[in-house]
C-alpha cells in the first residue's frame, strides 16, 4: 500500500500570514474539471471545552471568502465537545488483550493495536460483534481486502483517536477522542454563525469519512467533496493543522497558481432545493 504522507507538511516555503493568522498552501487539486486551491490554517493546541464557533472566528473568518469550503478535523470537535475518554478509565480485559496482538498497524495510526482502544470498541459494540468483526478482518487480508473490522465495527469504533505513545502531542498518549457528537449540527451551526459552509471529517492517509456537512454544500455529492481533501492537506503529524480551506483562485491575469498570496476569487453560487434541505434537517 502507498502512503501519501511522509512527514509533517508545514514547509516554511509554503508558510504565509494574513491578519495575524498562520496558513500553509497545500497546493492544488482538480476534481470534476474544477482546479481548488487548499490552504491549512494553523491554530494553537485545541484543548477540551473549547468552543469551535470562537475558533473558526479567530482562525477562519480572517481568511474566509465566499464560496469556500470549510473541512474540519473530527479530532477538534471532539475536543471542544469534550467527548474523550482517558486511559485511566479504561479497565481493559483479557479478550481486548489477546484481540491486540493481531491488529494492524499504518502510518496513519495504531488501529486496535493498542489493547485500551480496543476495549472501547468492545465496550460500544460487545463482544459478538468485536469477534465477528475480527474474524471478518482476517479473511479479508487474506484476500487483500483491509478495513472489513471498523466496516463492521461502525463509524463510531473507527473514530476513536488517541492512546497512541509515539503521539506528537503527549495529551493524545493517554487520551482518545470519540466520533463528534451531531456533526450535521455542528456544521450548520457554524454555517449559520459565521456563513461558512463546513464538513466534518475523519480523515487519515488512507481513507476520508465525511461524518456531516452543512445545508451550503447539500448540492455537492460526498465523493466530490472527499476528492477535494483525499490526499489529507491536514496532516498527520503535529501540523496543528485542522482547519483545511478549499476554494476557487486565479493570480490577477486569469493565470491559476498557488504561491501567490494575491487572489481573486472566481464566484461560486451553492444551489440546494427545499428537498435537500429536509433531508439534512432529518439527520
Amino acid at each position: 500500500m502507498n502512503y501519501w504522507y511522509e512527514g509533517n507538511l508545514n514547509e516554511n516555503v509554503n508558510r504565509r500570514e494574513k491578519d495575524g493568522v498562520i496558513y500553509y498552501i497545500r497546493g492544488m487539486r482538480e476534481v470534476d474539471g474544477h482546479r481548488m486551491e487548499r490552504y491549512g490554517i494553523h491554530t494553537h493546541f485545541v484543548e477540551e471545552g473549547e468552543s469551535y464557533i470562537r475558533l473558526i472566528q479567530d482562525y477562519v473568518m480572517p481568511l474566509y471568502q465566499p464560496g469556500d469550503i470549510l473541512s474540519i478535523s473530527e479530532k477538534v470537535i471532539a475536543m471542544c465537545q469534550e467527548n474523550t475518554v482517558h486511559m485511566e478509565d479504561v479497565e481493559v480485559g483479557w479478550l481486548a488483550r489477546v484481540l491486540s496482538r493481531f491488529g494492524h498497524r499504518t502510518k496513519s495510526g495504531i488501529g486496535v493495536t493498542e489493547p485500551h482502544k480496543l476495549q472501547l470498541a468492545i465496550n460500544m459494540r460487545g463482544v459478538p460483534r468485536v469477534l465477528f468483526a475480527a474474524v471478518i478482518g482476517v479473511l479479508g487480508k487474506l484476500i487483500g481486502k483491509r478495513g472489513l473490522f471498523y466496516s463492521i465495527m461502525g463509524v463510531e469504533v473507527a473514530g476513536i483517536d488517541g492512546f497512541y505513545e509515539h503521539s506528537a502531542f503527549d495529551t493524545y498518549h493517554e487520551m482518545a477522542t470519540l466520533t463528534p457528537k451531531n456533526p450535521d449540527r455542528v456544521c450548520q451551526r457554524i454555517e449559520d454563525k459565521t456563513g461558512i459552509p463546513a464538513m466534518v471529517v475523519d480523515a487519515n492517509d488512507i481513507d476520508v469519512v465525511i461524518l456531516g456537512s452543512s445545508l451550503m454544500l447539500c448540492s455537492i455529492a460526498d465523493d466530490i467533496l472527499i476528492e477535494y481533501i483525499k490526499d489529507n492537506p491536514a496532516g498527520q503529524d503535529d501540523e496543528c493543522t485542522p482547519f483545511v480551506n478549499s476554494g476557487y483562485r486565479r493570480c490577477r491575469g486569469g493565470k491559476l497558481c498557488s504561491e501567490d498570496g494575491d487572489f481573486r476569487r472566481i464566484n461560486r453560487t451553492f444551489h440546494f432545493s427545499l428537498e435537500c434541505a429536509m433531508i439534512k434537517h432529518e439527520r
